[in-house]
């Protein structure tokens, strides 16, 4: 995933570590192997590469992150989209690896024909996959957060019931720390080479993404590229919005619903979390610095 990644857990046993750390290690590396779109051998780099129209059955791990990610494009009319990766490539987002100029529009519109989630099919009878055209589905908007929940998974099967899990900044709680309080933690201000907290809020029994646009991005003329690119346009997002987090029951959903909200922004993305009782906490630029918008399903979550 290109990320480090950190587990901690409440435990009377001197021997969990060297118990549970192994089997922490081999979910991870079995979450790349299925989901990675920079490893050529993996699950997902074997389905894009397979031919317009065939049948592909996959694991019930990939076949429950598409189904998901499926979900959430349906319910956000295409706002997020696991099939605009060679959009991410362009732009130099992707393992294909970074650009300095902006591409031409005829090229954005020549890949945008081969891009489109409802080109995508799933068959949950025997977990079956067809493409429509020869899409590159890419997942990292979503990956992470599984492997958040798989890390998790395992935890839960050791019978770990307090942990906090963290893959690349997207985080799952469950229980409390050794003192029994809350778990803790810092919302980034988004601010380009600067690590400030913005908020904390105490977390249980909930997984946490936060999605931005102000680490990852090239500039051109003064002109700043984002990583997120709207797929109804097929280039980076250009809107207000610099960071949303999201608490879901999973982290899969999280991450998921926070790609999401960044490429939908500020005012569209607030409204849907409202509509639909989403716990979300929006960061939006401003000619006088940053404005704070929060869900009243997130507000809990804060602490004074």
């Amino acid at each position: 995933m290109g990320t480090t990644f950190s587990v901690k857990w409440v435990s009377n046993d001197p021997g969990s570590v060297e118990r549970i750390a192994p089997k922490l290690e081999q979910s991870l590396a079995a979450v790349n192997q299925s989901m990675s779109t920079y490893m050529e051998d993996s699950e997902l780099s074997v389905l894009n590469r397979e031919p317009a129209g065939s049948v592909t059955e996959v694991s019930e791990g990939l076949f429950q992150v598409l189904s998901l990610s499926q979900r959430i494009s349906e319910s956000s009319d295409g706002a997020f989209d696991v099939t605009v990766g060679p959009l991410v490539n362009l732009w130099g987002f992707g393992p294909d690896g970074r650009i300095t100029h902006a591409p031409e529009q005829a090229e954005i519109d020549r890949i945008r024909a081969h891009t489109g989630y409802r080109k995508l099919h799933l068959d949950p009878n025997g977990r079956k996959v067809t493409r429509d055209a020869a899409l590159y589905v890419d997942l990292s908007g979503i990956a992470k957060g599984y492997g958040v929940d798989e890390l998790a998974r395992v935890l839960e099967g050791e019978g770990v019931d307090s942990y906090l899990v963290e893959v690349g900044g997207e985080l799952r709680a469950r229980g409390t720390k050794p003192d029994g309080s809350p778990w803790r933690i810092a919302i980034e201000s988004p601010v380009a080479g600067e690590r400030d907290v913005q908020r904390i809020i105490e977390v249980h029994e909930i997984g946490v993404a936060t999605s931005g646009d102000y680490r990852n991005y090239f500039e051109e003329n003064g002109i700043r590229f984002s990583h997120t690119i709207d797929p109804a346009t097929g280039r980076p997002i250009s809107h207000k919005l610099a960071s949303v987090t999201v608490l879901s029951p999973t982290c899969a959903e999280a991450d998921g619903l926070a790609t999401m909200f960044t490429v939908m922004g500020a005012e569209r993305g607030f409204q849907y979390a409202v509509d639909n009782g989403v716990a979300a906490f929006f960061i939006v630029k401003s000619d006088e610095g940053f404005v704070e918008r929060m869900t009243p399903a997130f507000e809990p979550y804060l602490t004074e």
